[in-house]
Order: structure tokens, then C-alpha cells, then sequence
């Protein structure tokens, strides 16, 4: 089974969010994307402190899309430098994570 991993995105808003995660499932470069607006953000862009609110993205694919998956975000993402960073799942249900790996598979028709 391909390694499956998260991908964490931060959005603009969630009607953003929604268009990338749509987007990824449509292309089979991620199973699902979770969407949870209401975040607050806190970080240095341009040597000011910035406050935001922000919408986080998670979307649910395996390894060998990463790449992939990380051109076609920052390519449709709205800020100039996205966040977009992989995490390992390190466990879960078996049949779950197999249920990814079936279907973040680009090569598969949809």
C-alpha cells in the first residue's frame, strides 16, 4: 500500500478552500479534504507581525502525490508563498487508510 500522508494547507477564506479541495479530489491527487474554517493566525510576512483569520485545508493522500499534489495547490492558491507541508500518518485503520490509497490514485479513471 502507498504511504499515506496529510497534506496541511492554509486558505484565504473557505470558499478557497473548498475550490482547492474539490479540485484535488477531482484529480485524484487527494481522497478527501477536510475544511475548518475559524482560524486565527499569527506570523511574520514582510517584517511585520500579521493577524489573519484563515481557513485550514487538510487533504488525505499518499506520498507518491505529493509532489504533484503541491504544484497543483500553489498554482491555484491566492497567497504568494502557501502554506502546503506533509505530515506522516503513522497508524489508523487499515481499511480507512487503504480506502486512501485507492482513491488518491491519479492513474485511476474517474
Amino acid at each position: 500500500m502507498s504511504e499515506p500522508i496529510f497534506v496541511y494547507v492554509t486558505t484565504s477564506s473557505t470558499d478557497e478552500a473548498e475550490e482547492i479541495g474539490k479540485m484535488m479530489v477531482e484529480q485524484r491527487l487527494a481522497a478527501c479534504a477536510n475544511i475548518l474554517p475559524g482560524m486565527q493566525s499569527v506570523y511574520r510576512w514582510e517584517e511585520k507581525i500579521q493577524t489573519d483569520q484563515e481557513v485550514v485545508l487538510i487533504l488525505k493522500t499518499v506520498k507518491a502525490n505529493l509532489s504533484a499534489l503541491t504544484e497543483a495547490v500553489v498554482e491555484v492558491h491566492s497567497y504568494d508563498e502557501p502554506c502546503v507541508v506533509a505530515l506522516p500518518i503513522i497508524g489508523g485503520s487499515p481499511t480507512f487508510l487503504q480506502w486512501i490509497a485507492n482513491e488518491a490514485n491519479p492513474k485511476k479513471s474517474n
